[in-house]
């Protein structure tokens, strides 16, 4: 299942680009880890895992996430990711579910700009990286992440419905 294998792939990415980079500048004078942007995806990934495959999944992806994390990014980097994408689970459950009746992508936007603080926050502090140092970085570059996808999606599903509606209406 493709949302399945986007979801484990982007948490293995973000936690190894971390553990070799560390912090990394991205822009404004900002600071993040290097994985933040393949974090930022993986939280689209999950509601795209939720949407088609269910909680469960979701709760499986985290934990199979953490455990092909734990090599290449080490022990500390693989369970801050595993407990902060739980946590943020939970929050973003909470905020998706209520929405999920009025479109994925605005269940998507409120629960992720609902999960980002809280999952880049305890990442920060439970991988032993400078909290106020990559937090507003964090959350930049967490939001571009969810915010450009969603609407290169929202622009192409316009696009097609534009191209597809039978002429006449």
């Amino acid at each position: 299942m493709l949302p399945v294998l986007v979801f484990i792939t982007t948490v293995v990415a973000a936690n190894s680009l971390t553990a070799r980079y560390g912090l990394i500048p991205v822009g404004f004078g900002l600071t993040a880890a290097a994985g933040t942007a393949a974090g930022g995806l993986t939280l689209l990934a999950r509601d795209w895992v939720h949407q088609t495959a269910g909680r469960p999944t979701v709760l499986a992806c985290i934990g199979t996430g953490a455990v092909f994390s734990a090599t290449p990014a080490g022990p500390r980097l693989a369970a801050a990711s595993a407990v902060a994408f739980l946590v943020a689970e939970l929050v973003d459950l909470l905020v998706y579910q209520r929405l999920r009746e009025r479109g994925m992508l605005r269940a998507a936007l409120a629960s992720n700009a609902a999960s980002i603080p809280v999952d880049s926050l305890l990442f920060l502090v439970l991988s032993g990286f400078p909290i106020w140092a990559a937090l507003p970085g964090q959350l930049w570059v967490k939001a571009l992440a969810t915010i450009v996808p969603v609407a290169v999606f929202a622009v192409v599903r316009a696009l097609l419905r534009h191209r597809f509606r039978p002429s006449g209406t």
